[in-house]
């Protein structure tokens, strides 16, 4: 009975006795109190984590039900109930570029056309286009220093080139162009000399004036023998021979012979 004389006059203080809650307003603090468990779990799902000192710490509370259509958050300072994970990152080490050094100037340089095209360390500064660093094809390395394919592509290490455009015609193959300094590089290599190189220059010169000689004899010989037919004419006439009126008797044979006067043929004949 004193429990019941001190709750009724709260009550009366509030205006709000247990009796008058309706079921409307149960229906309605049930939603407030689902909407506010929603909004909780969102919170708790993006909330990010905290870091102290190079550690990430996170710390777990306790939810309490008030059953009045909201929660209470409780944390507690006690070793089992508190929870901390620690995530602990370890310092990345301390790489330094890789720096080249030029081979013309000695400064260090991060990249350069030449270096990346044909691993050659000279930076952009000192690239000289004109003519120290020029390009040019494969068929011109071919013929000046007189390298071969396999010289080009099988002999280690092998040269490197880039691809372009064929300004003839699009349509056709890129064109391979060369590092020139490496090309003269290849060529000492195979010849040994530029005496050497010299000397095979001259004698395929020499060679290639003997064919061309060989080839012009040629053109002239069947050149006469042309002109010789065209003035020549065969005589598709009919012969009729004529013998005179001498023969030739053979005693052994019993046989008579007349001579052609005009191309000398015999006829030999028998008289009965």
């Amino acid at each position: 009975t004193g429990v019941l004389q001190i709750i009724t006059p709260i009550c009366a203080t509030t205006g709000i006795t247990k009796t008058e809650l309706s079921a409307a307003m149960r229906a309605k603090i049930e939603r407030n109190r689902q909407r506010a468990l929603m909004l909780r779990q969102a919170r708790l799902a993006n909330r990010p984590l905290s870091a102290v000192e190079g550690a990430t710490s996170a710390k777990v509370s306790k939810t309490i039900d008030s059953g009045a259509g909201f929660f209470i958050e409780e944390e507690d300072d006690g070793e089992e109930e508190l929870r901390t994970k620690r995530i602990v990152h370890q310092p990345a080490p301390v790489i330094e570029p890789d720096y080249l050094v030029c081979d013309d100037c000695q400064k260090p340089f991060m990249d350069s056309y030449l270096s990346n095209s044909f691993d050659l360390c000279v930076c952009d500064s000192c690239r000289d286009n004109e003519e120290k660093h020029k390009l040019i094809s494969r068929t011109e390395a071919k013929q000046n220093y007189l390298l071969k394919d396999c010289d080009l592509d099988k002999r280690e290490p092998p040269l490197r080139f880039t691809l372009k455009k064929n300004p003839h015609n699009p349509r056709w193959g890129d064109m391979k162009l060369y590092l020139r300094l490496q090309v003269e590089k290849r060529c000492m290599e195979v010849w040994g000399s530029k005496e050497a190189l010299d000397e095979a220059k001259e004698s395929r010169e020499e060679n290639k004036e003997l064919q061309r000689q060989k080839r012009y004899n040629k053109k002239v010989k069947e050149l006469r023998r042309a002109v010789r037919s065209s003035v020549w004419t065969k005589d598709t006439s009919i012969h009729q021979h004529q013998y005179g009126p001498e023969e030739v008797v053979d005693p052994d044979e019993d046989l008579y012979k007349k001579t052609c006067s005009t191309c000398g043929h015999e006829l030999t004949y028998e008289k009965m």
